[in-house]
């Protein structure tokens, strides 16, 4: 009988101990879960403060450097080892109006004007969202930016003739918006945003247009990919292609819920710079965004700003 009592007990200690092991691999395979989820949720914002901090470097310049005045400071910058501006090597194999428009792209937080502000609009376009955000343009004569997803260009031709004949910048998010696709390799960047070219161009029924402007999608630097993305930026310099993060949002993707979320975080990202680049959406389901549109351009205006599109810098 004792023995019997001794084995019953030692099964129950190993139950228990089996159990215990069950429960602790289920806790850490959702906290990896949940890893990956808040990864891309927050890697907007990471992409804002590292932008922010670009243009603080950028103010605390001296106004008598000249030099590096003209070839610009922002993000787009890439430089070699002696740390020499690679894009004097660069200009001789694209044609001068690419590289005017890279300059410019490079410069954008050093515009002296005044105040600027260039609302920009990802992984659209889409029926349920981006014709409310087209309507609110149109009513205040606002001129924006839309960094289209081929795959959703294809699928919405109309909504992009719409932008592009109402004189918003078409501008190139890539095709399918899938990391593991477009980050396989630095040939896979240029693939993804050469196939979006081409549905751009289908819709719009001209062969020869060419946005020469790309957003990565999750930002230009940092993450699991920043090897890939760091050659890829060398590629699209050398094929004549602008690339362009922000430096405030509205966390419209990255989990506001309310107008006064969205309002909130671009006044905290907006810093009161000069020159604003703002990242909103116009994906299905960012209804709050175009909810927001008009609350946003009011605060803007009344602090100030000029809006302005990749036109103006042409």
């Amino acid at each position: 009988m004792y023995h019997q009592i001794e084995i019953i007990g030692m099964r129950k200690n190993r139950d228990l101990k089996i159990v215990i092991t069950i429960i602790i691999l289920a806790i850490i395979g959702i906290i990896a879960s949940l890893g990956i989820i808040f990864y891309d949720k927050y890697k907007a914002v990471e992409v804002a403060a590292e932008n922010t901090n670009i243009i603080t470097e950028e103010v605390s310049m001296s106004e008598n450097d000249s030099t590096n005045k003209s070839t610009g400071t922002t993000d787009n910058t890439e430089t070699n080892s002696e740390g020499t501006d690679k894009s004097e090597n660069d200009t001789a194999q694209i044609d001068e109006e690419k590289q005017q428009f890279i300059n410019a792209i490079n410069n954008i937080y050093n515009g002296k004007e005044g105040k600027r502000v260039f609302l920009t609009f990802d992984d659209g376009p889409s029926t349920q969202v981006t014709p409310h955000i087209l309507d609110i343009l149109d009513k205040y004569n606002i001129k924006a930016t839309f960094f289209v997803l081929g795959n959703r260009v294809k699928q919405n031709p109309d909504i992009l003739k719409r932008e592009y004949e109402s004189g918003h910048y078409i501008a190139n998010h890539g095709y399918s918006h899938k990391y593991s696709k477009i980050y396989e390799s630095t040939d896979t960047v240029l693939e993804e945003y050469n196939k979006a070219e081409e549905a751009i161009r289908a819709a719009l029924g001209n062969d020869s247009y060419s946005s020469n402007l790309f957003r990565f999608p999750g930002g230009s630097k940092g993450g699991p990919y920043e090897k890939i993305k760091k050659e890829a930026r060398k590629k699209l310099k050398e094929s004549g292609i602008a690339y362009l993060d922000w430096s405030a949002l509205t966390y419209d993707a990255e989990g506001a819920k309310t107008k006064e979320d969205i309002l909130k975080s671009l006044k905290e990202t907006i810093n009161g710079w000069d020159n604003v680049v703002v990242l909103m959406h116009d994906a299905a389901d960012k209804q709050i965004t175009y909810e927001t549109l008009e609350d946003v351009i009011k605060y803007l205006q009344e602090e100030g700003y000029a809006f302005k599109n990749m036109y103006d810098l042409m």
